[in-house]
Formats: structure tokens, C-alpha cells, sequence
């Protein structure tokens, strides 16, 4: 869809929206807290990240927010949950793992509607890093056409012919090491590295780009050093990498931060509840899980769920909301 097409699709569904969401949510909803979660926010449609808003996208979103809703700092809004002061139809905007395109494609949108928002940061691909996620998919983006072959990593025999073949060789490859240990998974990350061109060096924020950020008023949050899924480390090493990452941040910011995200997020799979325990210890007020629902005043603050409003209309967002509703935390 063109950036005209996105316009026309917005205004209408804005109209929609305005028509049906005071019946839909009424005016006596409980007092509950919705969570969104974003990675990215692109400048143009993207093949290989289709689930990324573009900027349009992410405008008649954070518009619908504005406008519907009642957005709220993270921080502030878990306060409010808990003296009963939380507004009707609260919602929170954060953003994972530290992206660029968060103060350069974001922040601008954010600050059009007063949407305020909070950015978790893996502190080790500040200034030039790459995740290992991105390193697969820019590496396979690069890569000139023909067969991968990865059977001496425990892989298998790719095409990367065309948009089409690459995509799928992305999605595999990344299911298949998403749980391996992190010396095994950099394995492919650097084979895959190798047979592709140079891989972009501005992909995450910067240590001024970061500070900027906070300087413009978004919350940044902790989301360990190397991103690791914490399931899969030992306790220790677990230990550091949350307590290392707020250390980093606050030597980068002046201040410690008060809320931590997990990498990944999902409970019982990408982290234990031990691991809730290392980010009480460590210092943080709350965290944030990958898992949907909607925090109240008898949710763990260090179990908060959010959800990912992957929507093309503003029709589906509100189904999304509406849905997410109904799994309470």
C-alpha cells in the first residue's frame, strides 16, 4: 500500500473508529492497562520486515491512541494502577531493543499526538551493534542468489534466489537457532556474515542518538546487555546480563533505569520465574512480558504482559485491542 492509499485508509478508518468505539468500550470499562509493544517504525514498506508499521501506519495508530484512548508513561501508569487512579482506556506505548529508527521514525509521531513512550535498550549494539536476528536476515537480504548450504552448522540446504526463497530461508534459519546457546547461534550469524556483503552499521541507536531520546522525554527501560533468551543461560550469567545492562544505562543516562523488559518475553520459555527474582534484586520496579493480556492492580509487577498491534487497518487494531482485553494478567 502507497503512502495515498494509507491516508485514504486511515481517514476512513478513523471515521469508523470514531463511530463505534464509545458503544464498543462504553464509557464505564474497568480500570485496566494496556500495554503495546513495537520494535520498529519504518520509513517505507519493507519485504523482509512486513510486520513493521511504516511511518503512515504508525501515524493513524498513535492518532487512534490519542484520540481513544488515554496513553500514558509506563512509569506513571503502573503507579496509577496501583492508587486506583488509572484513567479508563489506559494504554502504555514501549518499544524493544533500541532501533534508530525509534528517535528518527518514531519520536516524531509520538510527539505530534503527546503519545509518550518508554524504549528498553540491550545496551551491547549501542554504537554500530547488530542483533543476531538482524545480522540473519541483512546477511540473507545480501546475499547473492544461488544455494546456501548450512549443513556443517546443523542447518539445512537454502535457496536464495528471489524476495520469496530468502524470506522463507530467514524464518527457518531463525526458528532453528532462536534457542541455541549464544556460541552456537553466533556460529551461523558469522558463516552467514561471510557469505554476504557489508551489513548496515546504523540499525540501532547510538549512544547520542539514545541520549537524545531521553532527553526528549521517552522512558528508556533495561533489556540486558546481549539480549540473550534467558531461559538458556545459567543463573549466573543470567545475573549479569540484567544487572550489567542497567549498570550500562546508567552510565550512559546519569540515572538508573526502573523498568526492565525480557528479551524474547514469553513466561516458561524465554524466561523462568528465577529470573523475575534477579530483576527484583537487581533493582528494577517492574517488568514487561511478551505475553497478551492487560495489567490491573493484582497483576505481578514483574509479570506486566503487552501485546503487538501487527494490524494493516484501524478496523483490525481495535479487534486487536479489544481482543487483548479479555486476557487479563
Amino acid at each position: 500500500m502507497n503512502t495515498k492509499q494509507d491516508t485514504v485508509m486511515a481517514t476512513f478508518s478513523q471515521r469508523f473508529i470514531s463511530a463505534v468505539l464509545p458503544r464498543v468500550l462504553g464509557t464505564d470499562s474497568p480500570r485496566r492497562l494496556s500495554i503495546l509493544l513495537y520494535h520498529r517504525v519504518l520509513a517505507e514498506r519493507d519485504p523482509f520486515l512486513s510486520q513493521a508499521p511504516t511511518i503512515a501506519e504508525f501515524d493513524w495508530q498513535m492518532r487512534l491512541l490519542a484520540s481513544h484512548f488515554a496513553p500514558l508513561p509506563l512509569s506513571e501508569a503502573l503507579e496509577r494502577v496501583e492508587a486506583g487512579t488509572l484513567p479508563r482506556r489506559a494504554v502504555a506505548v514501549t518499544f524493544d531493543d533500541g532501533y534508530a529508527d525509534n528517535l528518527l521514525n518514531a519520536l516524531p509521531v509520538l510527539n505530534k499526538y503527546g503519545v509518550p513512550a518508554t524504549v528498553f535498550v540491550s545496551t551491547r549494539f549501542i554504537d554500530g551493534g547488530l542483533m543476531w536476528n538482524d545480522a540473519v536476515r541483512e546477511s540473507l537480504r545480501g546475499m547473492p542468489p544461488g544455494r546456501l548450504e548450512l549443513a556443517d552448522l546443523g542447518l539445512g540446504d537454502y535457496s536464495v534466489d528471489d524476495i520469496d526463497s530468502r524470506r522463507a530461508a530467514i524464518r527457518e534459519i531463525t526458528r532453528e537457532i532462536k534457542y541455541r546457546t549464544p556460541a552456537q547461534r553466533q556460529a551461523v550469524v558469522d558463516a552467514l556474515a561471510a557469505r554476504a556483503s557489508e551489513l548496515p552499521s546504523d540499525l540501532m541507536l547510538s549512544r547520542a542518538q539514545l541520549q537524545a531520546l531521553a532527553a526528549a522525554g521517552v522512558e528508556i527501560g533495561g533489556h540486558t546487555v546481549n539480549h540473550p533468551i534467558l531461559a538458556t543461560l545459567e543463573a549466573d550469567e543470567a545475573e549479569w546480563e540484567i544487572a550489567q545492562g542497567r549498570r550500562d544505562l546508567e552510565a550512559l543516562l546519569g540515572s538508573p533505569p526502573g523498568l526492565f523488559a525480557y528479551p524474547n518475553g514469553k513466561r516458561g520459555e524465554d524466561f523462568l520465574d528465577i529470573h523475575a527474582d534477579l530483576v527484583r534484586r537487581a533493582g528494577y520496579s517492574a517488568a514487561v512480558t511478551t505475553d497478551w493480556g492487560v495489567s490491573t492492580a493484582a497483576s505481578d509487577r514483574y509479570l506486566l504482559p503487552r501485546f503487538t498491534p501487527w494490524d494493516a487497518t484501524a478496523q483490525r487494531f481495535l479487534l486487536r485491542m479489544l481482543l487483548n482485553e479479555r486476557h487479563m494478567r
